[in-house]
């Protein structure tokens, strides 16, 4: 195993809090945890393109980049109704 792919671990062990914020917290937390989650996720599909080699996983990861923001802003837009 290399140090790429411990590092994918370590980021995946990083979503329990991110999945725990966004399920129990308030609103605005959720927020901050949804945008969190998808910028851990994006860094676990670089490390394991990285990691394996395979140059396809990182356009995902980049894809993954814009459309996790993307949500975050449709999310917040939703969210100020509440608020």
């Amino acid at each position: 195993m290399t140090a790429f792919f411990a590092a994918a671990v370590a980021l995946l062990a990083a979503q329990v809090p991110c999945a725990w914020a966004c399920w129990r917290a308030e609103p605005e937390s959720r927020l901050v945890a949804l945008s969190l989650a998808g910028t851990i996720q994006s860094l676990f599909l670089l490390l394991v393109a990285v990691g394996s080699g395979e140059p396809a996983l990182a356009s995902v990861a980049v894809v993954l980049v814009v459309l996790s923001a993307g949500g975050s802003l449709t999310f917040a837009r939703f969210l100020e109704r509440w608020v």
